[in-house]
């Protein structure tokens, strides 16, 4: 008779329980514990596809992690692989093994991808893969997009005649752009200008006030149309282009100068801190002081008026004196060595200490306070994004968002800022481009230049 080992008590039905638990266990993991179904998101910078189309495709799955993606481009039954991945997801055991859980992929459609692509429609295709276990192989999750296609630029068709634009100066184009072209303007090295609807003309004649940046000596400005898909149309239309001789002009520094101007800056400037020196601290806020409010006054011209806001030409100051010219290159001596050297971006007006300071045109105060190197500025908008500036101000009889009229006094002038003595800074500004105010006064150049193309009304007194 043989004898049980574990007793003969024992019973075998809890080791059954147990070893069919584990069975079942191993069981439901094999066949349960599959990868969930990956999270597709695509981000569009267009709507459309172009010759050249970026997008930006991320993929998700937080079980047991991702295991392989691809993108296709489809059209007509053809496909382009854009992008393929694949990766090593979790055990089927939970808790083991490493996974890549998200992944975000940059992917190019286009021509530039699939030459054999043409206007139409075409199908971006996002397969993600899903982990299996031994007894089940999910199917994929698959993400389509259709998009048009796009391949031909925006028809461009200049209207206007006889653009004759110098260096440093401005003017006006008129042209005609097709209807699918979301964006036009005036490009002018890396300057932009945008085109707004032309007053009294159809639903696609456009205009564009634009200027050629006084540091452009070889011409480079083209009328720009662009469509959805990122297709361009350009346009050369300029007819005489007059090169500006840069005339030159030296700045003594003196200390008395420094301890005059730097502190009362660094006491009313965020953007800059005070460095080891006076002369250093001058140096910083000539250079980047100076780059910083540049900024400053373009991102004015994010809220211009789209309207025209005058009708006559600017005014100067009465009775003042042209002390130092639209962009002159200065260049700055301390202690008889150079130190810095930068290009005067206005015209200086003198007349008499505290003289008032009238607004060029009506318009609208953009900014009305302490300016960096300018000192207390006023900056009018006149609409289209032309501005004027008045810096140095000893003070300031207006506030932002107040509506002037030409010849309203806005201040009075002073010497704050980087200001050697009480006068006027005075400049005309195109996009926040500093351009010349001589034309902006001459009320035949108006005339011919910008309201005889535009058709604004314009009354030369």
């Amino acid at each position: 008779m043989t004898k049980n080992v574990f007793g003969d008590n024992f019973s075998w039905k809890p080791v059954f329980l147990i070893v069919l638990f584990i069975v079942l266990m191993i069981t439901g993991i094999a066949i349960f514990h599959v990868g969930a179904k990956p999270d597709i998101e695509i981000q569009l910078l267009m709507p459309t596809i172009g010759k050249r189309t970026p997008l930006t495709i991320g993929v998700a799955e937080h079980r047991r992690g991702l295991t392989r993606v691809r993108i296709e481009l489809i059209q007509d039954g053809k496909a382009a692989v854009l992008e393929e991945r694949t990766y090593k997801p979790s055990t089927q055991i939970p808790f083991l093994g490493s996974k890549t859980e998200k992944d975000t992929m940059s992917v190019i459609a286009g021509l530039e991808t699939f030459p054999e692509l043409k206007g139409g429609q075409a199908i971006i295709r996002i397969t993600a893969g899903r982990a299996g276990t031994w007894l089940r192989s999910p199917s994929d999750v698959v993400q389509e997009l259709a998009l048009p296609v796009r391949l031909t630029p925006p028809s461009l068709q200049v209207t206007s005649t006889q653009t004759y634009v110098t260096q440093g100066g401005s003017e006006a184009v008129t042209y005609r752009v097709g209807e699918s072209a979301v964006l036009d303007g005036v490009r002018a090295g890396n300057r932009w200008f945008p085109g707004y609807p032309l007053p009294g003309g159809g639903p696609n004649d456009r205009f564009a006030l634009f200027a050629v940046p006084y540091d452009m000596s070889t011409l480079d400005v083209r009328l720009v149309a662009e469509d959805s898909a990122g297709n361009i149309a350009e346009a050369g239309f300029i007819n005489n282009f007059t090169r500006r001789r840069q005339r030159t002009d030296t700045i003594q520094v003196s200390d008395a100068f420094l301890n005059k101007v730097v502190p009362p800056i660094l006491s009313q400037t965020t953007e800059i801190r005070e460095q080891g020196t006076l002369l250093e601290s001058y140096i910083m806020i000539n250079r980047e002081l100076r780059e910083y409010n540049a900024e400053t006054i373009q991102t004015l011209t994010e809220n211009t008026q789209k309207s025209f806001l005058w009708n006559k030409p600017f005014l100067m100051m009465p009775n003042s004196k042209v002390t130092a010219g639209f962009a002159e290159r200065r260049t700055y001596i301390y202690q008889g060595r150079e130190i810095d050297q930068q290009d005067h971006l206005g015209i200086d007006l003198a007349q008499v200490r505290l003289a008032p300071v009238p607004a060029a045109n009506d318009g609208v105060v953009a900014l009305a306070s302490f300016l960096g190197i300018y000192g207390n500025s006023v900056v009018i908008d006149h609409g289209y994004g032309l501005m004027t500036i008045y810096a140095h101000l000893s003070s300031i009889a207006v506030t932002e968002g107040q509506k002037v009229e030409r010849g309203e006094i806005i201040g009075r002038t002073g010497e704050t800022g980087l200001a050697g003595g009480d006068h006027l800074h005075y400049c005309t500004l195109l996009m926040g481009l500093p351009v010349d105010p001589i034309e902006w006064s001459d009320g035949n150049w108006i005339r011919n230049r910008i309201a005889g193309k535009i058709g604004m009304a314009f009354d030369s007194n």
